[in-house]
């Protein structure tokens, strides 16, 4: 039995916690926080209870798998998981208002035709199809096996190209062609068509982190796993998700400590030794297993970065601009309404003004966007309201990360989440006399509770755009230390971290030469 230490409790760090701890290792979590669970945190006020950070969930079977390797007790077993239908409402400028259904391929091809007119259900339904070849081509090697070392096979970008009309302009697009690799954007103008679809298809990257116009084109894999795979709603929001975890990691006997700030790793004969707390004291162990930011970790290696000679490397400072999230918690009076659905998208009427707010104009500029696209959250769930005669409801919006945009001016962000308000509108009639309060969650409020860079969110990992979208490897320069959670591979949210937590308890308990489950 070997002696691990986990350094954070974020979904990935105890997701390896729990499948370490049941292959017989001990296992101890020192958390800086006072609460498990990173980002998925929950903001309780008057009876009403929201997510702090992701309100969905896709890829349930990640825990599935994991609560049936953990415990006796299955997923469902632990949390009640409801099926959200439809999947999403998209209210545009024009007017247009799509309902899409929750897994069904021909609900939405028939949703859309309905919406945007005849025939772009079926140009959607054939960008889907070939992003699936891309599922097919990326799931293992991105998925569920470690990051291999020659990486950079993955930088080509495994989405096929669309037949064309052969022609003086035939064959420039595709793999590369006069204006180099497809993007997300590129595609979605060019096998769309119609600009509604087309911010359907862009609205998919930001909410990931990821911005449209220098996405690879395999992000077309992102809708393909919502509307493959469906869209999920855990009673008592994510934040029960994480609660579950947290009580199957104790289940499995695993030690946690809470306010403990590791402040540097322990190396002994060139290999990570244990931690060191900020009280002075030293945890010693066999392995070590960082849940942070790869990139806080050189200071607690002496200054030595984690990373080896040739190793994917973590993005710059303050999240190299991947962005962040603006969040307003609504209480409301009045109950919910019968055929309201669970997440509406309220698009932007100037996508292209929107991505240079969140992402820059090429120079680094950003401008406040007046207009910004909008997804609210009105969970049909009694646990998050105090009675049936009133409604929580969270509004989000995807913004630039602290840094680049000062979150903590109050007054700023108070504007920017009146914004957010007035387009919720369009999804809520008679929204501000229904008010009772709101509050307001920043990227600085995300970076103060979770440690992030800037409060930014991190996206999954993409193949394509020469492994730009790759995350650090879950193995380290250092023998003995590994990564864990969404700023290693294989990237962010909920279902990727739980992905993580799986990838180094296998390298752990299998050897550095393991490459994934068969």
């Amino acid at each position: 039995m070997a002696r691990i230490v986990v350094i954070g409790s974020g979904m990935g760090a105890m997701a390896a916690a729990a499948r370490l701890a049941v292959a017989g290792h001990r296992v101890v979590v020192y958390e800086r926080g006072r609460t498990h669970g990173g980002g998925v945190g929950r903001f309780a006020r008057d009876g009403f209870r929201f997510d702090t950070g992701p309100g969905l969930l896709h890829l349930p079977a990640v825990y599935r798998d994991l609560f049936v390797k953990t415990g006796k007790q299955t997923l469902e077993q632990s949390v009640e998981l409801i099926q959200v239908d439809p999947a999403s409402r998209h209210l545009f400028a024009d007017g247009t208002d799509v309902r899409l259904p929750n897994a069904s391929r021909a609900g939405v091809l028939q949703a859309l035709d309905g919406a945007f007119g005849a025939g772009a259900g079926e140009r959607w339904s054939d960008l889907v199809n070939r992003a699936r070849e891309v599922w097919d081509a990326t799931r293992r090697p991105l998925l569920e096996e470690p990051l291999r070392a020659d990486w950079r096979v993955l930088g080509r970008d495994p989405y096929p190209a669309a037949p064309v009309r052969r022609g003086r302009l035939g064959g420039l697009f595709g793999r590369g062609g006069a204006d180099g690799p497809p993007t997300l954007a590129g595609v979605a103008r060019r096998e769309l068509k119609d600009p509604r679809a087309v911010a359907l298809l862009e609205s998919h990257a930001p909410a990931h982190g990821l911005d449209p116009r220098s996405a690879p084109a395999a992000a077309t894999v992102l809708p393909y796993i919502e509307q493959t795979f469906g869209t999920w709603y855990v009673r008592g929001g994510m934040r029960a998700l994480a609660d579950a975890l947290h009580e199957r990691c104790r289940q499995r006997k695993v030690e946690f400590h809470f306010d403990a700030e590791v402040t540097g790793i322990v190396e002994k004969d060139g290999r990570a030794a244990g931690v060191e707390l900020a009280d002075g004291t030293v945890a010693e162990a066999d392995a070590v297993v960082s849940g942070i930011d790869p990139a806080l970790l050189p200071p607690l290696l002496g200054g030595q970065a984690p990373w080896r000679k040739g190793d994917v490397r973590p993005e710059p400072a303050a999240g190299g601009g991947t962005p962040g999230r603006l969040t307003v918690f609504l209480a409301l009076r009045g109950a919910r309404p019968e055929d309201t659905a669970h997440r509406t998208v309220v698009h932007a009427p100037d996508r292209e003004a929107e991505l240079v707010a969140v992402f820059g104009d090429g120079s680094g500029l950003r401008e406040p966007c007046p207009h910004p696209t909008v997804t609210v959250l009105r969970p049909d769930d009694p646990t998050v309201r105090p009675d049936e005669e009133h409604e929580a409801v969270t509004l989000t919006a995807v913004v630039a990360p602290h840094g680049p945009v000062d979150w903590t001016d109050g007054a700023a962000a108070e504007r920017d989440a009146q914004r957010l308000i007035t387009a919720a509108e369009a999804a809520i009639p008679g929204l501000r006399d229904r008010m009772l309060w709101h509050e307001v969650r920043t990227p600085a409020d995300t970076g103060a509770e979770t440690g992030a860079r800037g409060g930014a969110v991190p996206g999954p990992v993409l193949a394509g755009a020469d492994g730009a979208f790759l995350r650090p490897a879950n193995v380290t320069r250092l023998p003995g230390l590994y990564l864990a959670g969404g700023w290693a591979h294989p990237g962010g949210g909920l279902a990727h971290a739980g992905m993580s937590g799986a990838l180094v308890a296998g390298l752990i308990v299998e050897g550095e030469d393991w490459r994934g489950s068969q």
